[in-house]
């Protein structure tokens, strides 16, 4: 960290002092040879004989930040001066349920909006099947600058949109921004539900009433339903040094696969067969994870539909000196299990504003794919 103090110098006053970038200029391919080096699939395979979706999330999460890196990249200097960090995944759909576990994948990504600080990047990943490269997934990321000791925001080149095409695609990355900060505003941990969601609650309440009481405490589980408190399912895991990032602190792309898999476990249980990804909505990334940490994660179905579930993985730090738990993401994941499943019921208020939530990211999620 020593070292990294010195680089203070190289950093810019102010961002008009940067060079702009055109999209080009941050455009990475990589592939990633499952077909042709079947030396490194141990490392990608799940029990089902396809892809560990968790060991895509890795991949996408250093590819966004190699892609950063690029955009930002000065050629009088040998070293960023920049700490490049992971604050947002907005959004990654899937188009193909499985992933083949011996058929190489190709990413490619560029940076497609700037801030003054943060970047979005979006990702494309590929499959080869019969000499073709097929889509499987789009994914957004957004990632911020820092200084080199990671603790303050530090500026990026500016992005210049070249044709109408990349003038829309950066037109979007804004909407994306504001569309964010909506949605932000709306929590249930800020505002009310509205008439609809509160009507929706209502209704779940009185059908939960015991008929045979005249009592608002006496509650009865309708056929096909499961109680939200009987829905959940917790693991913990240590963070040793060597999920750790060049930052000492744990890798944000290891954060998300043991999300991922505790989620996917969460449906698992729940609708009692495999469950398959859909997409992974707004991920926030509210503190670094320190190593030697405790990390305490806890993955709760809080919306379904028809075969879809909804997963929210909330995941925690406890430190062992102060005795203090403090949040540091928010996952949440939709699936699509292969049979309908029952649907989830909650019973307290608390648990009323988790279904809301689950089901205003499903309903957005189900906009876009």
């Amino acid at each position: 960290m020593q070292e990294r103090k010195a680089l203070h110098t190289l950093l810019a006053k102010r961002q008009e002092d940067l060079p702009p970038r055109r999209m080009k200029d941050s455009y990475l391919e990589v592939i990633l040879p499952l077909g042709s080096q079947p030396e490194i699939r141990e490392k990608y395979l799940n029990v089902h004989n396809s892809v560990r979706f968790g060991r895509i999330l890795e991949d996408l999460d250093s590819l966004g930040v190699l892609i950063c890196y690029t955009h930002t990249k000065q050629e009088m200097q040998p070293r960023s001066p920049l700490s490049i960090v992971t604050a947002l995944v907005d959004k990654i759909n899937l188009c193909k349920k499985i992933i083949y576990p011996d058929c190489d994948i190709k990413f490619t990504g560029n940076v497609s909006w700037v801030g003054r600080t943060s970047m979005e990047v979006k990702m494309h990943m590929l499959q080869l099947h019969d000499g073709d490269y097929s889509p499987v997934l789009d994914a957004t990321f957004v990632m911020v600058a820092r200084d080199p000791e990671n603790k303050r925001p530090a500026f990026v080149n500016p992005l210049v949109p070249e044709t109408p095409e990349e003038e829309e695609i950066f037109k979007q990355g804004e909407l994306n921004k504001l569309k964010r900060i909506d949605f932000s505003t709306a929590s249930l941990l800020k505002m009310a539900p509205t008439a609809e969601e509160r009507n929706i609650i209502h209704d779940i309440f009185l059908n939960t009433l015991d008929t045979r009481t005249v009592s608002f405490r006496s509650r009865k589980l309708p056929p096909n339903s499961v109680w939200m408190e009987d829905a959940k399912l917790k693991g913990l895991q240590i963070c040793h040094p060597q999920e750790r990032n060049i930052f000492n602190r744990i890798f944000g792309g290891f954060l998300m696969r043991k999300a991922f898999e505790l989620a996917w476990a969460t449906a698992c249980s729940y609708g009692g067969s495999r469950p398959f990804i859909v997409s992974v909505d707004d991920i926030m990334f509210q503190r670094p994870v320190e190593v030697g940490s405790l990390l305490l994660l806890s993955g709760q179905v809080c919306y379904t539909e028809k075969n879809y579930i909804q997963v929210r993985v909330h995941s925690e730090v406890y430190d062992a000196d102060t005795r203090e738990h403090q949040t540091t993401n928010i996952f949440h994941f939709t699936f699509i299990s292969e049979n309908e499943v029952p649907r989830v019921v909650p019973k307290t208020y608390g648990e009323s504003m988790l279904y809301l939530d689950g089901k205003r990211h499903f309903a957005a999620t189900m906009k876009e794919i």
